[in-house]
């Protein structure tokens, strides 16, 4: 049986939510989060980040007292650590949060303790985590250390988080059950229990699987836009054969997960990761060839009117109907253009504002554009009518 103590390191777009599930379902939580202002929202039972439900369940955890919020990690019965995975430049594994967060732990650790790693990680980074345990003199065959891979969509984190399958894999059998159990008293999905390497690279399968299927759909709207064939119709009718199921393309990969995951496995893979790797050059290829395609319609105008042209940014989240700007192919081309010199109007109807960029409403960008890019298909989006526009997400599309 487990005790109703849990520590949470890291409070974001995972950590958060993950948090306020378990205050909800009876756990005493207490969050650790590195920024004050983060700390200061959660325990004023607001949220920092847009998520739908997210602000029902914290203020409700909030409220019930069940979730508290600080700088400093305590004592506990289950440690979750949920913090960010990036890279170092050239796309190599950066885990310093990870190992952080582990040594921030180290003095609240006790005997029979589960420690797990939530944070999408390339192989061998929970052995790492049970090295840093070591290292600090923690007596790890008296703890139950384990992976468990977050995998759920943002905009639907809330029930996925109960609903979707958990993959669990422990440094040890032993781990793998008392981790197991955990996950048990909250998901309603089944738990596939593994080893740690196992559970650490079925994440980063899944997350290049995505990522290789998209690529062949941005492939294919280059080469469609060579050949002058509307790509979403293209893509429409040939979904129509029973096994054919072509994604649909954009301008570009974001998110923390797709856009970096593949590059751990191509790190570690080496020269035999070829589709992989492929598949994410591919895939940062289309966000440069989406900006050409802006910057040679702005030319375009340039000459035909003899002034430069205004371009709207229609979105600068990674997918549609979020905030979340991590390693988003919209926001890396809306900052290109305007640091290339071209006027630019920059939308994001789910941010108020962004460090450098101001932040234009939809409406009176379009009203004062001459060239509207359609970047991410937010919901405010479809349905428009725009006469001079370039669609990279098919917003448009009736």
């Amino acid at each position: 049986m487990f005790s109703k103590k849990i520590c949470v390191i890291g409070l974001g777009y995972i950590g958060l939510p993950t948090a306020a599930l378990l205050a909800n379902r009876g756990y005493d939580v207490h969050g650790v989060d590195v920024e004050q202002s983060t700390v200061n929202i959660i325990n004023r039972g607001e949220i920092h980040i847009v998520e739908p439900e997210l602000d029902t369940f914290v203020k409700g955890a909030v409220s019930s007292g069940k979730l508290k919020a600080s700088l400093n990690p305590c004592e506990a019965d289950v440690f979750i650590i949920a913090v960010p995975t990036p890279f170092h430049e050239g796309f190599v594994p950066n885990i310093d949060y990870v190992l952080s967060a582990t040594k921030a732990i180290v003095p609240f650790v006790k005997e029979n303790d589960v420690v797990i790693l939530e944070s999408t990680s390339p192989v061998g980074t929970t052995d790492k985590v049970e090295g840093v345990l070591i290292a600090e003199g923690i007596d790890t065959s008296k703890l139950y250390i384990a992976h468990c891979p977050e995998r759920v969509l943002p905009g639907q984190i809330m029930r996925e988080l109960v609903e979707n399958d958990r993959i669990v894999g422990g440094t040890t059998p032993e781990a793998t059950v008392q981790a197991v159990e955990f996950y048990k008293t909250f998901i309603s999905g089944e738990v596939l229990s593994t080893d740690a390497r196992t559970a650490e690279m079925a994440k980063l399968t899944e997350n290049s699987f995505r990522d290789t299927n998209i690529a062949f759909a941005n492939e294919l709207s280059i080469l469609c836009d060579k050949f002058d064939i509307d790509v979403w119709e293209l893509i429409s009718l040939t979904n129509r054969h029973p096994r054919v199921n072509v994604l649909q393309p954009g301008a570009g990969v974001g998110g923390h997960c797709i856009a970096v995951d593949p590059w751990f496995i191509v790190h570690a893979g080496g020269d035999d990761a070829k589709i992989i790797r492929t598949a994410r050059e591919v895939n940062t290829y289309k966000t440069e060839w989406s900006i050409e395609k802006i910057k040679n319609a702005a030319l375009r105008f340039e000459s035909e009117n003899g002034r430069k042209a205004i371009v709207a940014c229609m979105g600068l989240a990674f997918k549609p109907d979020i905030d979340d700007l991590r390693e988003s192919p919209a926001l890396f081309i809306t900052n290109r253009l305007i640091a290339d010199g071209l006027e630019v109007l920059a939308v994001e109807p789910n941010i108020s504002e962004y460090k450098d960029i101001e932040i234009v409403d939809y409406k009176k960008a379009i009203e004062k554009a001459d060239i509207v890019t359609f970047l991410v298909a937010h919901k405010e989006f479809k349905g428009l009518e725009i006469k001079t526009k370039l669609d990279f997400c098919g917003v448009l599309r009736k």
